[in-house]
């Protein structure tokens, strides 16, 4: 059986306040596409499939279009929620979408009911396992605390308690939202547990033949078994690096995996991460292949220079993300606020703070001389208001 495993569209979101809905929409046109053209037995959605709980109207409407374009496919589509989604929202009418064969997965208590496909080696269960987070569903699993690992591995026991019950050599394949150890994370995937993300392992999957994994933005492979198809768009510069993909696999005769290949995804522009001084990036021959890229330039200029946004967009008009790092810039000493201001004057604390805000550069004696000119006339109405009171 060939199946299409992709997940985290993050419908709605948007990268650095650029609309991607039509990159989104060129998503949505190849995935339909590469499920016609290589004959595709069934797609899988790892979850967040909106960027938020209540998306806005555009991105439903995208999410509909892809459901019936799907649905007229005969393809069956496996969907679970993820943690950016609403579980109740997405799954509003699941049970009549089903008949259509587009089968949404988002009540953590249905995960040991599977969607049952055939091939001509016999039945493969296919097992939506949602975003389960541990405070909520701790009862439901009876869970012996509350930990994604526990939640995660007590509803792995259903679904394994599911798969014995069914005829010898049934075929598995289970989609779960969650941070499975030894993936690599990126700046644009949501926290999901307080105080940290909290990593469950790859074990907690054994039993089973497949695991399609979503919420890491990064197309993994964990394990043979165990893998991660990533997100099809980037959603921020640290994801400058990834191919973004999706994963076609073959689940040969006796469950083993036949084949593995990426499909790449399209690329709405290339991302670049830039760093130097402002000078180096605008005249650097080497960056002209950067010009019509999202960019993210670091200055390290030891004084902020003049204008630098609008010089950089003269030579990289798609530049989205502007930071300072000065060079030489020294290092912060573990001494509390009290303890760095103790003994300095007004005026050294204020030209301190110009030049942290500028990303370095003590003030010129000009601007000294402001500075100072302030502070006298704060101290003369002080003694102002003194003498009236």
């Amino acid at each position: 059986m060939k199946f299409l495993h992709t997940s985290d569209w993050h419908l709605g979101r948007s990268f650095h306040r650029v609309n991607l809905l039509g990159a989104q929409a060129a998503f949505v046109d190849h995935l339909v596409e590469t499920v016609r053209e290589h004959e595709v037995d069934a797609v899988l959605v790892a979850g967040d499939v909106y960027d938020r709980a209540v998306p806005p109207l555009p991105a439903v409407e995208l999410y509909d279009r892809a459901l019936h374009r799907l649905a007229e496919l005969g393809v069956p589509t496996v969907m679970i929620s993820g943690n950016h989604d609403s579980a109740r929202r997405l799954g509003v009418g699941a049970g009549l979408i089903d008949r259509a064969g587009i089968h949404l997965r988002t009540d953590p208590a249905g995960c040991a009911d599977p969607v049952v496909l055939a091939d001509v080696h016999g039945e493969v269960a296919l097992y939506g396992l949602p975003y389960l987070e541990p405070a909520l569903v701790k009862d439901e699993f009876g869970a012996e605390k509350v930990s994604h690992e526990a939640v995660l591995g007590a509803a792995m026991d259903r679904i394994r308690a599911d798969l014995a019950a069914r005829a010898p050599g049934t075929r598995s394949i289970v989609l779960a939202h969650a941070f499975v150890t030894g993936g690599q994370t990126s700046d644009s995937e949501r926290d999901i547990s307080v105080g940290g993300v909290e990593a469950v392992p790859a074990s907690v999957f054994d039993g089973v033949d497949y695991a399609a994994l979503g919420h890491l933005h990064g197309c993994q492979t964990i394990s043979e078994r165990v893998r991660y198809s990533g997100s099809p768009l980037a959603y921020s510069f640290s994801e400058a690096d990834h191919r973004k993909s999706m994963w076609l696999v073959e689940l040969g005769a006796e469950g083993e995996i036949a084949a593995a290949e990426r499909i790449d995804t399209p690329v709405p522009r290339a991302l670049a991460r830039l760093r130097g001084p402002l000078e180096a990036l605008l005249e650097d021959p080497a960056h002209a292949r950067h010009a019509d890229s999202w960019v993210e330039a670091t200055l390290t200029d030891p004084v902020r220079p003049d204008d630098p946004m609008a010089r950089l967009a003269a030579r990289f008009p798609h530049t989205l993300s502007l930071a300072f790092d000065p060079e030489g810039r020294e290092e912060e000493t573990g001494a509390s606020y009290a303890q760095r201001l103790k003994g300095r004057s007004d005026q050294e604390i204020a030209e301190d703070f110009v030049a942290h805000v500028r990303g370095g550069g003590h003030p010129d004696e000009a601007e000294r001389a402001v500075l100072q000119g302030a502070f006298d006339d704060v101290r003369a109405d002080d003694s102002r208001q003194e003498t009236h009171r």
